[in-house]
């Protein structure tokens, strides 16, 4: 049976933006407090991923005063408990993507939206969890496919990108692509925020053009952020 999303790794300019998006992230764990399981990196990682994930949803958050737990809104309350829950739902996801999903719109969702729609997306997913359980594809792939796919699909309404995003990263670190997730990928779809959701609504054209740009944006995204996180400070604590 033919994986359907080979063929994307054919289109132009997308296997080498892939390979050095694989290098920068090769290269940001060599560094041993990267590769060190848990301690301050880890925790900082986590804490701005999710900062920057709740601001492309909720508008923008002072990360020093998340930091300091003086921020209770719905949104970055959702943010950070699905940081929090990522390593342990990680071991669960390619074998049961379905289930995942519904855990994390109840994570994210729980104060936003109403509670009786937590778990229960409004869009099908049979797609998007075929591509998980079968890995369809390369890694990064498979992760900006899985992520594209929900922003355009939008079956979590109110925190559908907070759950998309999630799941992307949940694809990379099962698939052993960032096992440790620490790629604060979110941080830059932030800083591009333009090019984000422009490249994210071209995917959802389905044209050749469009997700070939959504593929180059999460490339690149995925690189400046293994950079960026190999040169900051807490890579040497």
């Amino acid at each position: 049976m033919m994986d359907p999303l080979a063929p994307l790794l054919n289109l132009t300019d997308i296997e080498s933006a892939v390979k050095g998006a694989r290098d920068a992230v090769d290269g940001a764990y060599r560094h041993p407090s990267l590769r060190r399981e848990g301690g301050a990196a880890a925790a900082e990682i986590a804490l701005r991923s999710a900062v920057a994930s709740a601001s492309l949803d909720f508008g923008g958050y002072d990360l020093e005063l998340v930091r300091a737990g003086a921020v209770h809104d719905g949104g970055m309350q959702g943010a950070l408990r699905l940081s929090e829950a990522l390593p342990t739902l990680a071991s669960k996801w390619e074998s049961a993507p379905r289930q995942v999903l519904a855990k994390l719109h109840v994570l994210a969702g729980t104060g936003v939206v109403d509670s009786a729609s937590l778990g229960r997306p409004s869009a099908p997913l049979d797609q998007v969890c075929a591509y998980v359980v079968n890995r369809s594809g390369d890694p990064l792939i498979r992760a900006a496919v899985v992520h594209g796919e929900m922003l355009a699909l939008n079956p979590f309404p109110g925190v559908n990108g907070l759950v998309a995003r999630a799941a992307a990263r949940l694809t990379l670190v099962s698939s052993a692509f960032d096992p440790r997730g620490i790629i604060p990928v979110e941080e830059i779809h932030l800083e591009r925020e333009p090019e984000y959701r422009g490249a994210a609504l071209a995917f959802a054209t389905g044209t050749t053009d469009g997700i070939r740009s959504w593929l180059k944006h999460y490339a690149l995204a995925i690189t400046l952020a293994a950079n960026s996180v190999a040169s900051s400070p807490f890579a040497r604590t």
